[in-house]
This record gives C-alpha cells, sequence and structure tokens, in this order.
C-alpha cells in the first residue's frame, strides 16, 4: 500500500511540475511575442518619416537649392533666387509680418525688422542682393498675405526684394526653421553664414557682435568668417501641415 502512495504522489508530482512548465513556457512565448512586437512597433515608429517632422538646414558649403523657384515679389513681378543674386552673392531672410522678433513688441522689444535696410544696403554695397522671403503659408489670411507684405514693405522702407514662397516650399528646401533665419550665399551661390543678425533682438543700441554685418564684411574682405553659424532665434515659421 505504501509502495502504491508512493508511485501515485510521485505521479501526481510529475503532472504538476510538467503543467507548471508548460504555462512557463506558454508565458516566454507570450512575452516574446510581445516585447517582439512592441520592438517592431517602436522601429516603425523611429524610422518611418513624420509628416510634422523639421526639415534638415542646409549646411556651411552648400549650394543654394531650389534657385529656380519662381515667387511672387511685392513689386508685382515674378523672381528666382537666381535672377536675384549680386555680383558678389545673395542675402536670404525668411521673415514675416506678424512675428514680434520680427516686427517688435511694442516698448518691451524692437524686433530685427528695423535693421533690415542697413544690413540690405551694407549688402548691397558689396555686391550682395537681399531677399526677404514669407513662407507663413498657414497665416496667409493672417497678416502674411501678398497684400499685407506689400502694405508692410512701403509702410517701413524695406529694401531689396520681397517675396512670398508658396507652400512653404524654400523654406523647406533650406530647411529655414524660423523668423527671422539668415543664410548668407558667395558668388557661387554656396552658403557661408547662417543664423541670427545679431545678439540683441530688443535693441540695436544692445549688441554686442553683429554676426550677419561682420560675415558680410569678412567675405568682402576675403577672410574667413568666425563664427559662420550662430543659432537661429524667432517664431516658428508658420507651415501648413499636410
Amino acid at each position: 500500500m505504501g509502495s502504491f502512495n508512493g508511485r501515485l504522489i510521485a505521479c501526481l508530482l510529475r503532472e504538476f511540475i510538467f503543467t507548471r512548465i508548460i504555462k512557463l513556457e506558454n508565458m516566454k512565448q507570450i512575452l516574446y511575442v510581445g516585447a517582439a512586437a512592441a520592438a517592431f512597433a517602436l522601429a516603425a515608429f523611429t524610422l518611418a518619416p513624420s509628416e510634422t517632422s523639421e526639415p534638415k538646414m542646409l549646411e556651411i558649403g552648400t549650394k543654394a537649392p531650389k534657385t529656380d523657384l519662381k515667387m511672387a515679389d511685392v513689386s508685382g513681378k515674378e523672381i528666382t533666387l537666381q535672377s536675384a543674386a549680386g555680383k558678389n552673392g545673395l542675402l536670404v531672410i525668411f521673415s514675416c509680418n506678424t512675428c514680434p522678433f520680427v516686427v517688435g513688441n511694442g516698448s518691451k522689444s524692437a524686433g530685427w525688422e528695423g535693421r533690415y535696410p542697413e544690413v540690405a544696403d551694407m549688402a548691397q554695397a558689396k555686391g550682395i542682393n537681399t531677399v526677404m522671403v514669407n513662407s507663413n503659408e498657414a497665416k496667409r489670411a493672417g497678416g502674411d498675405s501678398m497684400a499685407d507684405m506689400k502694405k508692410r514693405y512701403s509702410e517701413k522702407g524695406l529694401k531689396g526684394y520681397y517675396a512670398l514662397d508658396a507652400k512653404s516650399q524654400l523654406a523647406d528646401a533650406f530647411g529655414a526653421m524660423t523668423t527671422p533665419h539668415v543664410f548668407l550665399f558667395d558668388k557661387d551661390m554656396k552658403l557661408i553664414y547662417k543664423g541670427a543678425i545679431d545678439d540683441a533682438v530688443d535693441s540695436p543700441a544692445d549688441v554686442k557682435t553683429p554676426y550677419l554685418k561682420n560675415a558680410i564684411e569678412a567675405y568682402s574682405n576675403g577672410k574667413a568668417i568666425e563664427p559662420n553659424s550662430t543659432r537661429q532665434v524667432g517664431c516658428s515659421i508658420k507651415r501648413v501641415k499636410v
């Protein structure tokens, strides 16, 4: 009898252990499948191109893209970067009519727009033409239409070209992110400076380093531009989300 009970207990014990092993293996498979699915989903999320991802910004030394893109100018004519360039280069300023970093904010900040004419004059004297580009496609009905651009150009005494970038095509090609965002090209249309105009948006009197002026001067004198890249500061360009 004792032998029979012993065999029975052993049999039940083996069955219990076997059942636990099967459950454990099933659990491992579930965890493995779950982990694999999660990893696949993460990879898909990470690698798939995002509709809201920021475009890649031009690198120093890169030639200007889309130089043949036709854009409407406030003069009523169509221009391209190629046709607008001066004999020694081109200054492109992504700008708008609505951003406080451009137009100012009352007594709190002067904004950078008031410095555009002086920079344009300096550039033109060096054989470099200026194109201001409005890429705020999502605000055409909110202050950045062609009519608004023409009005502001006249009222503020702006100089150079002021063109409308339909569907933010040029901004996307440049990887332009803010208003303002400056890109300076040499006579071969290679990028030699990008970033901010200077280091004091609130007041011209507070400027310690006029980055853009220094870049124009250095280039015109055949010297290296230092720094040739600074952090752009401003409002985000208002693209239409797809």
